[in-house]
Order: C-alpha cells, then structure tokens, then sequence
C-alpha cells in the first residue's frame, strides 16, 4: 500500500521550534491544559530564550535535535469524488461516505529541527519596593 506524502509550500517548509520543559505543568482549574495559554516566551539580547509563565520565570537554551521531526497533517482522499477530507474519527464521516478503512495521504506542514530547553527550576518574580521617603 502506498501512502503519499505532499510539500504545499513550494518556497520551503516553515521550521517549528519544540517547547520541552522538565516536570508537570498544572492549572489553577486542573483542567486540560490543551489549547489554552501557558506564557510568553522572549529573547534576551544575547539570545537566550526566557519562558514566563504566571509569577515565574524560567531561562533556557536552544538546542539541534538529534533527529528532525516532520508535523504532518493525515487527510482522507476520497477518489470517487476528487475531494479531501480531514481524518479525526470516521464517526464523523458523511452517511453517503462509505465507512470502510480510507485512502489517506500525509501533507508535510513544517520541520521541527531544534529546540527550546527548559530544564532548570523555575524563579518567583518578585517586584522591587523603593523607598518612597
């Protein structure tokens, strides 16, 4: 069986950056934490990434991975009527869209090379009080 593998951008593929961070990240809520804010991510003018995430701050490091990652976006080709349908869940399919395993083909949407390391304890921001006298 023969899966395809498409490039849309014909200028090159966009590079994504990998966020990895060293223990657990919980919400207020313990809710998911998918698809929801985490916090601002800057640059020093030296170049080291720092990550704020509410009251702390976390300096880390920008490293090459030892493998590249492709982010790939999986669709449903539908040859009989020329059209592409995202796959997530065939539950969701059209009743006239047979349920039967689907031609899928794989779209390349960017390349992950490096990434950002977070791997030291986070800092408590504190303000700094001057003496108003």
């Amino acid at each position: 069986m023969q899966i395809p593998i498409k490039i849309t951008d014909k200028d090159g593929l966009e590079e994504w950056v990998m966020l990895e961070l060293q223990g657990d990240l919980q919400s207020r809520t313990q809710s998911e934490m998918q698809n929801k804010f985490i916090g601002d991510l800057h640059f020093t003018k030296e170049g080291i990434p720092i990550l704020i995430i509410g009251h702390h701050i976390l300096y880390g490091k920008l490293q090459d991975l030892d493998k590249c990652y492709a982010v790939m976006r999986k669709t449903r080709v539908d040859n009989k009527k020329n059209m592409n349908v995202e796959v997530d869940g065939l539950e969701n399919l059209p009743e006239d869209i047979p349920r039967e395993k689907p031609c899928v083909e794989y779209t390349i949407r960017a390349i992950v090379k490096k990434k950002l390391l977070f791997k030291t304890r986070p800092k408590p921001i504190i303000a700094s009080m001057q003496n108003t006298k």
